[in-house]
């Protein structure tokens, strides 16, 4: 939490002010997510997002599935988590590309691509 106290303090500087948040941002996710396809250089749609938390005390190191959803028009997935859920924890987003690339009969590299963040 730290960081994030960190990081708006830098924002709230007046060289920043112009900057306006995605409106992702503002239903209050704090955990968000912009897939795009470099392939076709346009967001990618209808991408399956598995959210996933493993909390920092837990010795176990299993992970918890929070949420399961599938990118926007835009790429996103709104409402990821909500604010009250987003607890300090490690975080990671499995994004299922080789459902993704056989639905548009594309020949994808990776199977899944696993992102985590604290």
């Amino acid at each position: 939490m730290e960081r994030i106290a960190i990081l708006s303090s830098h924002l709230q500087h007046k060289k920043f002010q112009h900057v306006l948040p995605h409106p992702a941002m503002s239903k209050g996710s704090p955990l968000t997510t912009h897939v795009l396809d470099t392939a076709t250089g346009r967001p990618a749609t209808s991408l399956a997002i598995h959210l996933y938390r493993r909390d920092s005390n837990d010795s176990s190191e299993e992970w918890h599935h929070l949420k399961f959803g599938y990118t926007n028009t835009d790429g996103r997935v709104p409402n990821l988590i909500d604010t009250e859920k987003f607890i300090p924890a490690v975080y990671k987003m499995h994004f299922d590309t080789a459902a993704y690339f056989k639905q548009s009969s594309t020949e994808g590299f990776y199977p899944y691509v696993e992102v985590g963040t604290t």
